[in-house]
């Protein structure tokens, strides 16, 4: 079985910018505005708590990319049969947030010099990525990593790949994982479907 990287350290993190207003909700935005981005970075539980503190974040999912079979688990995932990765929806007002700021907030949540990640499909399944749907998403990417590289002493492994639509919600105990452990505070939001708990703007900014 792959070995795990790291795990998450929110204290890590705190001085990121969180949301100072919540976000209205996906469904009374109009879809024109509502722009989708993928990113891989290690665990999806840290990566979906950072991306939603982030102002002009509408909602987040956790789920596996790149691969090649329909619909894998989380343990078919662990264990490299199925060439995907662990990665992270976002949901973003464009008005409010870009592409190209999610790229550069993207180098502050992980590490992507992380050499483990180089051995993606060989002993782990995480890896550093930034799935782009478009050629302007693409130029942005590699534009932030550019960025990025003059500020580290030491090489960036995350790379730019083609996002080919096949991204595949992971179960539902990795959706807003921190969240989760709040019992009384997830009973309180009174959400009572999978899909109302990913889709809650509210849920995913209390997750980060």
């Amino acid at each position: 079985m792959y070995q795990l990287l790291p795990q998450f350290n929110a204290n890590q993190f705190s001085d990121l910018p969180i949301s100072q207003t919540i976000s209205p909700p996906a469904a009374i935005i109009p879809s024109e505005f509502l722009k989708e981005a993928v990113f891989a970075g290690g665990s999806f539980w840290g990566l979906e708590a950072a991306f939603g503190r982030m102002d002009g974040v509408i909602n987040t999912a956790t789920g596996y990319c790149g691969g090649t079979l329909r619909k894998p688990s989380y343990r078919e995932v662990c264990e490299g049969k199925t060439g995907h990765t662990e990665a992270v929806k976002v949901i973003y007002d464009k008005r409010k947030v870009s592409f190209k700021s999610l790229c550069d907030i993207f180098w502050e949540i992980h590490d992507c010099t992380n050499k483990d990640y180089l051995k993606f499909g060989l002993s782990t399944h995480h890896r550093s990525a930034i799935f782009y749907s478009i050629e302007e998403e693409r130029k942005q990417a590699q534009e932030s990593r550019i960025r990025r590289q003059m500020k580290l002493n030491k090489r960036i492994v995350t790379k730019a790949l083609p996002f080919d639509s096949n991204f595949y919600m992971a179960e539902n105990q990795h959706q807003k994982y921190y969240l989760q452990k709040n019992y009384r505070l997830c009973e309180s939001l009174n959400l009572r479907s999978t899909e109302q708990f990913v889709e809650s703007t509210i849920a995913c900014k209390l997750n980060g």
